[in-house]
């Protein structure tokens, strides 16, 4: 069997992270005589991911696309806070022809936007007749354009009146993008894996899913978790880590992080906020807590923080990233959307337990006081509840023997390969049934 996966990065960013995670547990399995994975810009040395171009020009070229289609964008977009909020998906390249689409048995996407696949493109693999499997890992492919819908529910019919936009309408560039996308996915052999139960449901409620292929079937849409590489990823003594990173041994640690943490969706106010509250109304850990925060983030964002900061900034790599939560007893992430963090799955390899907002995906992973905490959303009272219960009130060492056993129960390569591996064999399976 052999499985063309297609992402628009190999490294940079979560969906990228959570593809080469698939990727790698996938190639693996027996039944893979050749796994894939082709990339618009490829940032490591693995010789199974191909770059689309390697040349100098051609990594301008897919600049030249991305910026391109933000420039596009932008002319649309309510301000510039929303540019990369939403993906027209109007720039990108035939990737038709390429021997690795060519010799697959089946064409596997994830997250192929900013400059990599258009609209264009996905039609162009329809015309194909190949099975698709097609991992989301946001809301974009359901959508008219956006990769996260907050409270709207237009996608449940129609796009249109998108709140991202100025001047939002009800046949807007929203609306025009999911009748596009209609008509591709019509013609796809699509097959839809979601890796959190919340992402499902919300796939099955777009009508670009509900009436694809013919309007009497649903596309299948089934969840399979990201994996983890639990030897990366591991329980370490935390007196070993904290020494390594000049950390004082006798204080908590209290773990946030993210890509950029002025990211909106990331909660950043509703960390400081509980922060404040933590120190107003729980003094008991006034002078036992310090914290640790890793990713992009100012100077001025981290001077408001009311306990003292230890700065790891950005992180890379399984190694950095395994000794920042071995380091830390308890790690927060009060997303506001947010599908099936690869953070947390990380942090839960590694024993370390985490409080975050009851949203998205986020309960496939967390059990409320079990092996984290689950503040009610956007409560940060509750979240500061939370970080207080964890370090003070909780059975800490099988708080983290809980958070350990989660990773092993549900994220290991081989579980999550092994449920790949049966999804092609179905995939396959229909596609050479001979029709009566």
């Amino acid at each position: 069997m052999k499985v063309a996966f297609i992402n628009t990065y190999d490294v940079y960013g979560g969906a990228a992270i959570a593809c080469n995670r698939v990727f790698q547990a996938v190639r693996q399995a027996p039944a893979i005589t050749s796994a894939k994975l082709l990339v618009q810009q490829k940032d490591s040395q693995d010789a199974n991911v191909l770059a689309w171009s390697t040349s100098f020009l051609g990594r301008k070229k897919a600049f030249l696309r991305f910026a391109l289609e933000r420039f596009y964008f932008l002319q649309f977009a309510k301000d510039r806070s929303v540019q990369y909020a939403f993906s027209p998906a109007n720039l990108g390249i035939d990737i038709s022809k390429h021997p690795l689409i060519q010799e697959a048995d089946i064409i596997h996407l994830h997250w192929t936007t900013f400059g990599f696949l258009s609209l264009k493109s996905l039609d162009k693999l329809a015309q194909l007749g190949k099975p698709v499997v097609w991992t989301l890992h946001d809301m974009w492919a359901f959508t008219g354009g956006c990769h996260y819908t907050g409270e709207c529910t237009n996608f449940h019919v129609s796009c249109g009146n998108c709140q991202f936009l100025k001047r939002p309408r009800s046949k807007d560039i929203s609306y025009k993008i999911f009748q596009k996308k209609f008509k591709i996915f019509h013609q796809l052999d699509l097959h839809v894996v979601t890796s959190s139960h919340w992402l499902g449901q919300e796939a099955q409620q777009s009508s670009l899913f509900k009436r694809s292929i013919n309007s009497s079937n649903q596309v299948s849409i089934q969840t399979i978790p990201t994996p983890i590489d639990i030897e990366a990823f591991k329980p370490v003594a935390k007196a070993e880590i904290r020494s390594k990173l000049k950390l004082n041994p006798q204080k908590f640690q209290v773990l946030f992080g993210a890509m950029n943490i002025a990211d909106q969706r990331k909660g950043f106010k509703y960390f400081e906020e509980a922060l404040q509250i933590l120190k107003s109304q729980y003094p008991d850990l006034n002078e036992q807590m310090e914290l640790l925060i890793f990713g992009k983030a100012s100077p001025e964002l981290l001077a408001a923080l009311p306990y003292p900061v230890n700065n790891l900034g950005v992180l890379s790599g399984s190694e950095q990233m395994s000794q920042a939560y071995n380091a830390a007893d308890l790690f927060i992430i009060p997303s506001l959307e947010d599908n099936l963090p690869n953070t947390i799955i990380e942090a839960l390899a590694c024993g370390t337990p985490t409080v975050a907002f009851h949203t998205g995906g986020i309960p496939d992973m967390i059990y409320h006081q079990h092996n984290g905490y689950l503040a009610q959303y956007k409560d940060a009272k509750d979240l500061a509840k939370g970080i207080h219960w964890a370090l003070a009130e909780a059975d800490y060492v099988q708080l983290s023997q809980n958070a350990h056993q989660k990773a092993l129960d549900n994220f290991t390569e081989s579980a999550v390969a092994h449920q790949y591996i049966q999804l092609y064999q179905k995939v396959l399976a229909q596609k050479n049934k001979p029709n009566k």
